[in-house]
């Protein structure tokens, strides 16, 4: 494994990745981040496992059957004679043992490994012995869209299926104190719709126009918001200037808020189908961050995503030291 993580473009043509090279550099100089992972029982998983330990990025716990995770090891001809195991019979017991090494303090995040999302996720939500906050959970894909200059966060395309205007409040403050681990100042914040107006008969750009005001009162906090904007106007600076919309974030969003989950969901297998975009995935709101991969993931998102966790660890650990959570 180089420092530097190339995958292939849409011409077979290797393409190297500056924004997630940055984002892995940062993560590297920090100690390697204490990860439970869930029932990582195929070579896709406990193959993110071993692509990241070799560039330091976690300290992995393996939680699941015992012989499933040695044997999808041996099929990729590794060893796991220097790794911690924790037995669990079947993936409901590996989430639930997962989250458990968490709130015991042996672990700082979570990874998803070859278990369905809803099951890491009911672990963690759980009332009782989960790890819930004051803030909704939701997720944010941290987007390396070839020819854009900056890394994209798009928010949510997993979790909330259709938010309400107080569920986005805790969406956008995540994505932002999201951005801010990842080293973004200022944080320029786009609520997407269909249209750069304010328009009754289509809610959501009620919502950004609610959000922002949110925003001007202090109640959403660490980042510039403007909405409604169209997507164009939202990362295209030309688009915006036609439209004579005057703004702090038209043309360089960092953050992309969209109404519900089909549109994000939508919108970010656009940019990594047609695009070649790759995408780390990250759930935040809870106690740590929760890493989630896809078997259909590239190497260099897997170990971004790992990257992020570990970055967002830091940030909320530096809160929680000053006070403000």
């Amino acid at each position: 494994m180089t420092d530097a993580v190339s995958s292939l473009d849409a011409t077979g043509q290797p393409r190297h990745h500056e924004r997630y090279d940055r984002l892995l550099a940062a993560a590297r100089s920090l100690p390697p981040l204490r990860v439970a992972i869930a029932h990582p029982c195929d070579a896709s998983s406990i193959g993110a496992v071993f692509d990241a330990v070799e560039l330091g990025l976690i300290d992995p716990l393996l939680v699941g059957p015992t012989a499933k995770i040695r044997s999808a090891a041996a099929d990729l001809g590794k060893s796991l004679d220097s790794l911690v195991i924790i037995d669990a019979p079947h993936s409901q017991a590996s989430a639930e043992a997962a989250v458990e090494q968490v709130r015991a303090g042996k672990a700082d995040a979570l990874m998803k490994g070859s278990l369905h999302t809803d099951e890491l996720m009911a672990a963690v939500v759980r009332r009782e012995g989960g790890l819930r906050t004051s803030r909704r959970i939701s997720h944010c894909f941290v987007m390396d869209v070839p020819g854009h200059d900056r890394a994209l966060i798009i928010t949510d395309a997993a979790i909330n299926i259709a938010p309400t205007l107080e569920d986005k409040v805790h969406i956008v403050q995540n994505a932002i104190d999201l951005a801010r681990a990842l080293g973004a100042s200022p944080v320029r914040v786009a609520i997407l719709s269909a249209m750069e107006t304010v328009n009754p008969k289509v809610p959501s750009t009620l919502d950004a126009a609610a959000l922002c005001k949110m925003a001007d009162r202090g109640q959403i906090r660490g980042g510039i918001l403007d909405g409604p904007l169209a997507l164009d106007n939202a990362i295209d600076i030309g688009a915006a200037k036609i439209k004579n919309i005057a703004s702090p974030v038209a043309g360089l969003a960092d953050v992309l808020v969209v109404p519900d989950l089909e549109a994000g969901n939508m919108l970010a297998k656009s940019l990594t189908f047609l695009a070649n975009a790759d995408a780390a995935g990250i759930v935040l709101g809870a106690r740590v961050p929760i890493i989630l991969t896809s078997r259909a993931d590239t190497t260099i998102a897997r170990l971004a995503s790992c990257a992020v966790a570990s970055l967002v660890a830091k940030a909320q650990s530096h809160r929680v030291t000053m006070g403000e959570v």
